[in-house]
């Protein structure tokens, strides 16, 4: 169906839009906290769609897109850098205010040091393969930026985030690969899924939450400190 990347994006913004306004959270508050960051972030990461897709890393299913393009990418797609990080930042957000839990620093520091560890292992190995080395190659300076120059107090509330931000993952990626409406060229990633979804897919994502919630929280702070 033509209609299925849209319903998919629609679906996933449809309940962080309409719970924006539970007055406990009120999230809506925050929304322009959220723009800015998102902006920046989306055009980083539409760069990067725009190369893989001319130089064939994934393609899209053209019997599940409504075959409006830009710079040969889905609107859809474009869609995606806006629905998906709005939709996480919601949880992270709800989380931060309904679980006064959060992981301990030494927690964190075996997650970063694991995550770093096996992304430089990546990109010293696997660098042949594109999707590969330029996923691992963003999040790794990345996260080594966060949590050792930045020692960014909200990096355990990311990881909780990220966590449970895994289920509708799962669900949203699931059907974007199962059905399949993008597909993924192999001889440019490690070959290895968990069900359908590639491996680097979840760092892929690691990256974009962290990217999207850096900013957010930039913003708010400087608001704050405005004030």
């Amino acid at each position: 169906m033509k209609y299925t990347y849209l319903l998919i994006n629609l679906s996933t913004l449809f309940f962080p839009v309409v719970l924006s306004f539970d007055k406990r959270v009120a999230f809506y508050k925050s929304w322009r906290y959220i723009w800015p960051g998102m902006g920046i972030t989306g055009l980083l990461f539409l760069v990067w769609d725009v190369l893989f897709t001319i130089k064939g890393v994934w393609s899209f299913n053209a019997g599940y897109i409504l075959g409006i393009t830009f710079f040969k990418l889905p609107l859809e797609e474009i869609l995606f850098f806006l629905t998906v990080p709005f939709a996480c930042v919601f949880i992270y957000q709800c989380l931060k205010y309904y679980v006064k839990w959060q992981p301990s620093d030494f927690v964190i520091n075996l997650v970063c040091s694991a995550v770093l560890v096996y992304g430089i292992l990546n990109c010293c190995f696997n660098y042949h393969h594109l999707y590969t080395l330029v996923t691992f190659g963003t999040l790794v300076p990345l996260l080594i930026y966060v949590q050792f120059f930045l020692r960014a107090p909200w990096l355990n509330r990311f990881f909780m985030a990220y966590a449970v931000t895994l289920i509708p993952f799962y669900i949203v990626n699931g059907f974007l690969t199962s059905i399949p409406v993008v597909l993924y060229n192999n001889a440019e990633n490690l070959g290895k899924r968990i069900g359908t979804i590639p491996v680097e897919d979840h760092f892929y994502c690691m990256a974009l939450l962290l990217m999207n919630i850096g900013f957010f929280e930039f913003f708010k702070s400087r608001k704050i400190v405005a004030r």
